[in-house]
């Protein structure tokens, strides 16, 4: 296999120059960037879990780094960090309730059976993963045996024997249950339009008008999904300007036999007291409940709240971010070349320095993204079901750990 680190900075020389378009294909890569680092990462014989999260930890760092507007990258570097801790505590109480099992002698009398109950490794591997989640109402109605249900072990030569070779099981095991973890991560990122796809039937209804606006391949599938199982209804696409993904996306639909009317961003507020619904991609999801979208999109959801239309987000669970909007390492926004909206010289005149200013009177400026609060979001559809944006922040607890949410190398100890 090719060098790792030569790898890491192929990619970060991508992610820095932008040659990346996408929050799936940009999560993909990272996930399995971050595979061959844990692949080719040497753990030492105790803390392998410790050792591959710095690994991943300083690779992420630098990913994070190259491109922070692509929240994917950071939200995919979290996920890793999140599968090695539980991976880690799963083997290391499935270790314990074994290591319990082995210790109950045959000829035990049955009063003391009751009193030191044996768990089975499963249920003490799941309840061990609870820890990783922040405390919430569902944590605490969850049947979590308490301490006293660990079934004890004595001290003698045999289960020290036992332990080493516990040990060195879980030394070889640990590696590839990560890996195995992670290619279900990858997969689940190639799969999630058609997972999103799936729910189509039951949002989109017969003889309906739905709203877009710019292009999005998850919005793409969606709605084809929907023609599939012969729903009629009209499209209305919004050109998405300056970059006018939109008449991409209209002719897309046109080629899928729907029937699609495009229109200007201006004439959104107009349009939309004839449409059903508003369907719209991200870029990502905020903790909060947010979306950072492609501009315009926030002036389509004010439209939408004032006349009472349902605004629906598609994002694929790799876009959920564990990050607030006011977190200082969040840049929402980055501006695009002026060359989008005006051509080379169209205003050279106004670009006249002889008139002893000390900067030009006009200034160009091009954003990419829009910030949606929570409040003006009706639903999200992610590739495990629909949810509520208040519904976010335990997605985001299953997800990732507390202890991650800043990826930083970890300062040097003291010699």
């Amino acid at each position: 296999m090719p060098d790792v680190q030569v790898l890491v900075n192929d990619f970060i020389n991508k992610l820095r120059k932008r040659k990346i378009e996408g929050s799936q294909a940009t999560s993909r890569q990272t996930a399995e960037l971050l595979r061959s680092v844990i692949s080719q990462t040497r753990v030492p014989y105790t803390n392998q879990a410790g050792a591959l999260i710095d690994a991943v930890r300083a690779v992420g760092e630098q990913l994070i780094a190259a491109n922070p507007v692509e929240l994917a990258v950071g939200n995919i570097v979290r996920r890793v960090l999140h599968i090695i801790r539980e991976e880690d505590l799963s083997l290391a109480t499935a270790a314990v309730a074994g290591l319990g099992l082995s210790s109950v002698s045959d000829d035990e009398d049955d009063a003391e059976r009751d009193n030191h109950p044996v768990l089975s490794a499963a249920v003490v591997a799941a309840a061990a993963r609870s820890t990783l989640r922040p405390p919430s109402l569902q944590t605490l109605l969850e049947d979590v045996p308490d301490s006293g249900a660990v079934p004890h072990t004595s001290s003698s030569g045999g289960d020290s024997e036992g332990k080493t070779a516990d040990k060195s099981s879980r030394s070889r095991k640990l590696k590839h249950d990560v890996i195995e973890a992670l290619n279900e991560l990858i997969q689940d990122i190639t799969t999630c339009h058609e997972l999103i796809a799936e729910q189509a039937v039951e949002h989109i209804h017969q003889n309906e008008v739905i709203l877009t606006l710019g292009s999005s391949r998850t919005v793409l599938e969606f709605l084809c999904a929907a023609k599939e199982k012969k729903r009629s209804f009209r499209v209305f696409v919004a050109e998405g300007a300056p970059r006018y993904q939109g008449h991409l996306l209209a002719k897309d639909l046109v080629t899928r036999g729907l029937q699609t009317t495009l229109i200007t961003d201006s004439a959104v507020f107009a349009m939309i007291s004839r449409v059903n619904m508003v369907i719209v991609g991200a870029h990502a999801v905020m903790a909060n409940g947010g979306v950072i979208a492609p501009v315009g999109l926030n002036m389509v959801a004010l439209a939408a709240q004032r006349h009472a239309v349902p605004f629906v987000v598609l994002a694929g669970s790799h876009k959920l971010c564990p990050l607030y909007p006011h977190n200082p390492e969040v840049l929402l926004n980055e501006l695009r070349s002026p060359s989008e909206l005006l051509d080379f010289g169209e205003f050279s005149d106004c670009m006249d320095f002889g008139t002893g200013t000390a900067s030009p009177l006009l200034h160009v400026v091009n954003p990419t993204f829009d910030y949606v609060p929570p409040k003006l979001v009706s639903l999200f559809i992610t590739d495990t079901g629909g949810h509520n944006p208040s519904y976010v922040y335990r997605l985001i607890a299953d997800y990732y750990s507390a202890d991650d949410l800043v990826v930083q190398q970890r300062p040097p100890t003291a010699s």
